[in-house]
């Protein structure tokens, strides 16, 4: 599966909805305006955006909620190894309340990833944050960050944009 994303301003992207009727967007408002995300097998309509792969997929995305986008640049040669470590972690996210959705997606033609988990609020995510499950999932990412990214890695947040009837 493919995921698709672009950036802009909520009010212009809003707009695909009307041109291409098929796709189920997922609208994004963060601090430095808004993300347009979708899903489906290959069709990718942005003419600058970023095309993904989809490596493992838990829960079901929602139009509400709260989104913490992970954007991890990995080095070439480290990109199986993390890539096997980040589909075979058992986190127990799935269990959290709170918890919606998780994506783990590779940047077409580049070793970029992005992990996207979506929560029902804000406070949901600062539990998990919290929680012993965090702790247990990224305990041994902090041995392994220094020959995994080439470069910093950096989070954008924001929480779904519900359009205006």
């Amino acid at each position: 599966m493919k995921a698709f994303m672009s950036r802009g301003t909520i009010n212009f992207l809003e707009k695909l909805e009307q041109k291409h009727t098929d796709i189920d967007f997922y609208f994004i408002a963060s601090d430095d305006g808004g993300i347009a995300y979708y899903e489906n097998s290959s069709k990718n309509i942005f003419s600058a955006g970023q095309s993904f792969e989809v490596l493992k997929s838990v829960g079901e995305l929602s139009k509400q909620g709260y989104v913490v986008m992970n954007h991890l640049p990995v080095s070439e040669d480290s990109s199986s190894a993390f890539e096997y470590r980040m589909k075979h972690n058992d986190s127990g996210i799935e269990e959290m309340e709170g918890f919606q959705a998780w994506r783990f997606l590779r940047q077409e033609k580049t070793s970029k990833y992005v992990v996207l988990t979506q929560w029902r609020s804000f406070s949901d995510f600062e539990n998990w944050k919290n929680s012993d499950q965090f702790k247990k999932a990224h305990e041994s990412q902090k041995a392994k960050q220094p020959s995994y990214f080439m470069e910093r890695p950096f989070v954008i947040t924001g929480h779904m944009h519900e359009k205006e009837e």
